[in-house]
């Protein structure tokens, strides 16, 4: 898949190919972090290839976080919350545990942002905090991937 998607930002104009890698950091578990990646080694500078990416990412990282506020508003209202099951009731102490943060700047490693800002929204998370957390994991991640593409494109170029 990594380079069938690299094969068509490649096969776009130079004019083209930002648009792909903001696109290409829409899609969940490609992110900013292979979408920085991608673009950096289909030819695009780092300067405009991670920026694309982070930016698609973080677009769909709003549309999941504002989607599940708004779902988990409806459908909870002003009951209580009901009984985890034990499933639930594990990912949810993991929540816990390691808080917004820990859970948006790790959660790269397991899922995509868009996952797990939906997910720590149905946890109870505040909107802001899971927005602010992620937007500093997408950068993170994406520039780190991306300039390690960099440094190994230029290494072997």
């Amino acid at each position: 898949m990594f380079e069938q998607l690299q094969s068509f930002t490649e096969s776009l104009s130079p004019a083209l190919q930002w648009i792909a890698v903001i696109l290409l950091g829409v899609i969940p578990f490609v992110e900013s972090y292979l979408g920085s990646v991608i673009g950096v080694v289909a030819g695009l500078s780092p300067f405009v290839a991670i920026p694309a990416a982070i930016l698609g990412n973080l677009v769909s990282m709003l549309v999941a976080v504002y989607a599940a506020h708004s779902l988990r508003s409806r459908v909870r209202g002003d009951r209580p919350q009901a009984e985890l099951s034990p499933r639930r009731a594990k990912l949810k102490a993991r929540f816990d545990r390691y808080g917004v943060a820990g859970v948006s700047l790790l959660g790269p490693l397991v899922l995509a942002s868009q996952i797990t800002s939906a997910a720590t929204i149905s946890f109870g998370a505040s909107r802001n905090s899971v927005i602010f957390w992620q937007s500093v994991a997408i950068v993170l991640w994406g520039v780190g991937f991306g300039g390690l593409a960099a440094l190994g494109v230029d290494l072997a170029g």
